[in-house]
């Protein structure tokens, strides 16, 4: 697909600055352009790379900077990106219809595919212009809303919902048991049986190897417009607000509550039964060990170092309160002279 830039602008808004008529066909990075390509500046960090790209015109905030040819300004260019971005790059879909080696034996709409060796279980609604991808696995009473995808290879349990326009990726888990055990007074493990179900709003993406657990007696929840990465564990009755996003390998413990339009950063943990407000920011490697009841960014990271100087600086971490009560007779010391003199 071709596109001018005044095409573009018509659609999305902006200004031009240069040629209107310049055609772009892809985007591409301001290092990595060439003609014909749409580079886009968001990080002030590679603002130098205008004098040197070779691609036909740029997204960038104003003002302008002297670079390429033409440019479109506008005040969000990583937002613009993305949306140009889609229109050149549309979603192929396959055709409706029934692969001939699926099973299926629930209720799918004609508008509907399903690929090569899936499985849509009795009871299973799925809906119009929905994607069930090779090898997928559909469970009893499912339900999948309207153009909904699911790559290859998806599992979803029975009884789970699956709002409109959702993006399940490869190898994704959907309602598997919740990691719920009674330790007996010998002490083995009696499992207690997880009864509730997963809850997917409308609009959500679910990275490739995503796990969702589903409630034990209620249900996990995940609110419209989440975006979760690849990775992710989330354990049973969480309950995700909308809008909240994601980064890789985040981990949620069982009933942990995440507020709307949050941001977690890869490899944080939140332990379960916290409560976390709306527009909170969770910094990436961060342990969540209490309710964070007001929005902010909160970081719980610690720099690394060299490994040497690693352990010296943490073998110190045991003198902590021998160091605190030496600081403690220091003070009072100092303030009994102060009084004297």
């Amino acid at each position: 697909m071709a596109l001018r830039l005044d095409e573009i602008v018509a659609r999305f808004g902006g200004e031009i600055v240069g040629a209107g008529d310049t055609a772009v066909s892809r985007i591409n990075t301001l290092q990595h352009a060439g003609p014909g390509d749409l580079a886009f500046l968001a990080n002030p960090k590679y603002r130098h790379q205008l004098a040197t790209t070779r691609a036909a015109a740029v997204i960038m905030a104003p003002p302008a900077t002297p670079g390429p040819a033409a440019a479109i300004l506008t005040a969000q260019p990583y937002l613009y990106y993305a949306r140009v971005a889609q229109w050149l790059n549309p979603v192929a879909l396959p055709a409706p219809g029934v692969h001939p080696s699926a099973v299926v034996e629930g209720d799918v709409a004609v508008t509907a595919s399903v690929g090569a060796n899936a499985w849509v279980g009795r009871g299973a609604r799925v809906g119009d212009h929905v994607v069930i991808g090779a090898n997928c696995s559909i469970g009893e009473d499912v339900e999948i809303g309207d153009g909904s995808r699911l790559s290859a290879n998806v599992s979803i349990y029975a009884r789970c919902r699956i709002g409109a326009r959702c993006l399940v990726h490869s190898g994704a888990v959907i309602g598997a048991d919740g990691f719920g055990f009674a330790r007996d007074g010998d002490g083995t493990w009696i499992k207690v049986p997880q009864v509730g179900r997963v809850i997917i709003g409308n609009d959500v993406e679910i990275g490739a190897g995503t796990t969702i657990d589903r409630g034990a007696l209620g249900d996990t929840v995940i609110g419209d417009g989440v975006k979760l990465d690849n990775q992710i564990q989330v354990g049973h009755n969480v309950r995700i607000g909308a809008h909240t996003a994601m980064a890789g390998c985040v981990g949620i413990a069982g009933s942990a509550e995440i507020g709307a339009r949050c941001t977690v950063g890869g490899a944080a943990v939140i332990l379960g039964h916290l409560s976390i407000a709306d527009d909170v920011n969770v910094s990436a490697g961060t342990l969540v060990a209490k309710s964070i009841p007001h929005a902010g960014t909160y970081s719980g990271t610690v720099p690394f170092l060299e490994h040497g100087d690693w352990l010296r600086n943490f073998s110190r971490l045991r003198h902590l309160d021998a160091m605190a009560d030496k600081i403690r007779a220091l003070e009072q010391r100092l303030a009994a002279l102060e009084k004297k003199s």
